[in-house]
């Protein structure tokens, strides 16, 4: 078995090279990047998780969380020891704002971090992982007060947070939800309801959890426009007393054990509310959106874990003679390597890693500046490109990154099968992704329909405008990744105008579209950063600096996307033209006959 290597070489040439931080002056926090942080960041925090997260996964999956007759819950073994460390060391505050005791430094470096945890072990990841979002909601929604009382616990890692949304009938579609909300004559309200599947439910990681729960008030309106937002503390702060919440029950999962799914029965809980009344689906996708970026980040991570297992493997395993030039003739087997099949799989994995970072990294450096350049318009149009790529890179990057557990499962052959060699650990932890914070047929809908056809198609269009344009100003040494995916552009054109047109002519015809459309603008997308990382590549190539066969492996590895990815473009957007006619054609009837 080998262990898992944060990439932090991959990381730095990102950072450094690639979209060049510690270069950049907007936003302002910019100014404290320099090389040596980023440096400090890639290596410091691989360390971190190699040495103290990393040993958990194991013993996280084959023991899990136990809930106690007291209705508490514990973690595995390890799990308090290794958080406290994570809080001592202050990896968790390196991106929160500096008011309530955070760091201040831009999200995307913390976006490292993130990917590291959830490769070393995804289930501890689950507790400390949500804070993000917990902390940008409260901030944007809470009155003063509030923000006092709670945001320094929060920033300091002192108490954790849930997020509550859904209910046993009422997962996808919130505006069925019933858990109620009766305001008190003190200005806080009374929380009565159940709450299913949510994550760090409850643990012994921290004193108190903050949960952040949607209710409905009386009177309030059908659906998601009745919907609130309550801020309800496991501990009340002011008395120290045990509010109304207890856990039911913890979910039985296919895999992240470690992280404690809980039911939640909400009994009269105090709350406070967050925003507006009937305004709390609104506050509550600030932290639903930061969610849905890190669940890509989290496909990221068991692809590079499950990707690094196999290569090893595949270098030591010896089955088989290769059918071209042989390493060593005498030997009765030659090595996994040699058979174009393996390398298939393993280049597959290898290709969307490498660009799909550099993607999750480049949206990072939008989030931030979408919330902190001097800019106005700098910051609309950050912000217009990251709102148009949360979906694929929540469900893009969770299918492949399932997808490539999947295929390094496939390398070790019968190995993969068992549990001595972890690989069935991954794929069993990823499969989740491509469900929580929004199924990924959702976020494609969302792609479609919120995202590409109610402007008309504008910010999709302006996307690929600006990737078109840099097809077209590469040098002609780049022409084997330009020239591609100049041509698959005009796929990922005509596919957004046909959503518009389908959406305005049948909507389940763009419906039948949407999940195509997703996967041909991620496809994309991962092409465009290849071109970018092939052009930096190059030039250092070109001028004799860095590593030449890790700048050559680069270069090649664009090489194998622009001819084993990109043409997949053209059958993805003949998949979005063909709309759900045949999808739709069955009656139950004979859907349900056999």
């Amino acid at each position: 078995m080998t262990d898992y290597s944060p990439p932090a070489r991959d990381v730095t040439f990102i950072l450094k090279d690639l979209l060049r931080l510690d270069e950049r002056s907007d936003p302002a926090n910019y100014d404290m990047v320099d090389e040596d942080l980023i440096e400090t960041i890639a290596h410091e925090a691989g360390r971190f998780c190699t040495r103290v997260v990393a040993p958990l996964n194991r013993v996280s999956d084959q023991q899990g969380c136990t809930r106690h007759d007291d209705g508490s819950v514990t973690t595995p073994d390890g799990f308090r020891e290794a958080y406290q460390a994570w809080c001592e060391a202050g990896w968790g505050t390196l991106a929160q704002p500096e008011e309530f005791g955070g760091q201040g430094m831009p999200h995307a470096l913390f976006t490292v971090i993130e990917e590291y945890l959830n490769s070393s072990c995804a289930g501890f990841m689950m507790y400390p992982g949500i804070m993000s979002g917990a902390v940008a909601t409260v901030m944007s929604s809470a009155t003063e007060e509030l923000k006092q009382q709670y945001l320094p616990k929060m920033v300091a890692g002192e108490w954790l947070a849930t997020m509550a949304l859904t209910e046993g009938h009422a997962g996808t579609d919130l505006g069925l939800m019933k858990t109620a909300a009766v305001k008190q004559k003190d200005g806080s309200y009374a929380i009565s309801g159940e709450k299913i599947f949510i994550s760090g439910g409850d643990h012994d990681l921290t004193d108190n959890i903050v949960h952040l729960v949607l209710a409905r008030v009386p009177d309030a309106p059908v659906g998601s426009r009745g919907i609130s937002l309550f801020l309800v503390p496991k501990i009340l702060p002011d008395s120290g007393e045990k509010n109304g919440v207890s856990v039911g029950s913890i979910e039985h999962k296919m895999g992240l054990h470690g992280s404690a799914t809980c039911v939640l029965n909400f009994d009269e809980a105090k709350g406070w509310l967050l925003g507006e009344e009937n305004a709390g689906l609104g506050a509550m996708f600030i932290m639903m959106n930061a969610a849905r970026l890190a669940v890509g980040v989290q496909g990221l991570a068991h692809a590079e874990h499950s990707y690094q297992k196999a290569a090893a493997y595949a270098s030591d395993r010896k089955q088989g003679r290769g059918m071209g030039a042989r390493p060593d003739p005498s030997q009765a087997a030659d090595p996994l390597l040699v058979h174009p099949d393996v390398r298939r799989m393993l280049m597959d994995a290898r290709a969307f890693i490498e660009g799909f970072r550099a993607l999750v990294m480049w949206t990072a450096v939008q989030i931030d500046v979408s919330h902190g350049s001097e800019d106005a318009e700098t910051r609309k149009r950050a912000d217009a490109l990251v709102s148009f790529l949360t979906p694929v890179i929540k469900a893009f990057g969770s299918d492949r990154g399932f997808e490539t557990a999947v295929n390094m499962q496939q390398v070790f052959g019968g190995h993969g099968y068992v549990t001595e060699w972890g690989m069935e650990q991954i794929v069993r932890d990823a499969r989740i992704a491509m469900i929580y914070e929004g199924a990924n047929g959702v976020q494609a809908l969302d792609l479609a329909g919120r995202k590409t056809a109610k402007d008309g198609g504008a910010v999709a269009q302006a996307f690929f405008q600006m990737i078109a344009g840099e097809c077209e100003a590469a040098d002609g040494s780049l022409a084997f990744i330009a020239d591609p995916l100049g041509k698959a552009i005009h796929h990922g054109e005509a596919a957004a105008k046909a959503i518009v047109e389908q959406a305005a002519s049948d909507p389940n015809d763009m419906a039948g579209g949407a999940y195509a459309f997703m996967q041909l603008v991620g496809t994309l997308a991962v092409g465009w950063m290849w071109l970018r990382l092939s052009k930096v590549a190059k030039e250092k190539r070109d001028a004799g600096e860095g590593d030449a066969a890790f700048l050559e492996a680069k270069l090649a590895t664009a090489r194998f996307y622009a001819e084993q990815q990109l043409p997949l473009c053209t059958a993805l957007r003949h998949r979005v033209k063909a709309g759900a006619g045949a999808m739709m054609a069955l009656d139950t009837e004979q859907l349900l006959a056999r």
